[in-house]
């Protein structure tokens, strides 16, 4: 479980957009735990969903009742263990292919959002990527208390010598770059036993996600994320809603 170490959970590497890859996501939830296993595959990016360079092909998924878990959080490990080694096998079936990790849905340990600003001088007068992921970087590590852990930290917009609402700043000379972004965080005790029990199926897990976010970019296209919407996923033990 090194990836909450610093108190971030695994994040995904972006993926090169010429490649096909094996993608397994996995949702432990109160009533059910679902398992999908698809293919990504590269195409051009489309009038609604300008961001997206990877078509995805469903090839295997499961539901099964849930055990071991209340209001999202685990509660019973052995019985969590054994309902998403179930979950999981019975995907593999359908996809005819073994998977080695996945991507984790999490909706309990009290998700919550923090917009926050983080700023920094620019020695090299052009603002350049690197100095986009060391400003998110420190803002993210001052945003987040003591027994939470980071799931996201997401750009809202940037700002370089005191004027807002630039989109992309690479490129760009300045003195002085900021970035505006939300912070998402959860109860790292949560997190870490949701970790542990798909580690315990021998899974890794690749990267963890808030349920809330996961459902917007699934549902909402880019102009609807643009002027702004509200995601509301009504489960069994938990309600979450994202804007």
């Amino acid at each position: 479980m090194t990836g909450l170490d610093r108190n971030q959970a695994p994040k995904t590497r972006q993926m090169a957009p010429n490649r096909t890859a094996l993608v397994a996501s996995l949702d432990v939830g109160t009533s059910k735990i679902a398992c999908m296993i698809a293919r990504l595959k590269p195409c051009p990016p489309s009038e609604a969903l300008r961001g997206r360079s990877h078509a995805v092909e469903l090839i295997g998924y499961s539901q099964i009742q849930s055990r071991g878990v209340k209001s999202g959080a685990v509660v019973d490990m052995g019985e969590a263990e054994q309902a998403v080694r179930h979950a999981v096998s019975l995907a593999e079936r359908m996809a005819k292919v073994r998977v080695e990790s996945v991507l984790l849905s999490v909706s309990a340990g009290r998700l919550q959002g923090q917009l926050i600003e983080a700023s920094a001088d620019i020695k090299g007068g052009a603002v350049t990527a690197a100095d986009v992921t060391r400003v998110t970087s420190t803002g993210m590590k001052h945003a987040t208390p003591h027994g939470r852990t980071v799931l996201h930290a997401l750009p809202v917009g940037y700002s370089l010598d005191g004027v807002k609402g630039i989109r992309d700043p690479r490129g760009m000379v300045a003195s002085q770059f900021g970035v505006d972004m939300n912070v998402v965080t959860a109860d790292a005790t949560v997190a870490r036993n949701l970790m542990l029990v798909v580690e315990r199926c021998h899974l890794n897990v690749e990267a963890m996600a808030a349920s809330p976010y996961v459902a917007g970019l699934s549902v909402l296209t880019d102009d609807e994320t643009d002027l702004g919407a509200a995601v509301v996923e009504m489960g069994a033990g938990t309600t979450t809603m994202a804007i």
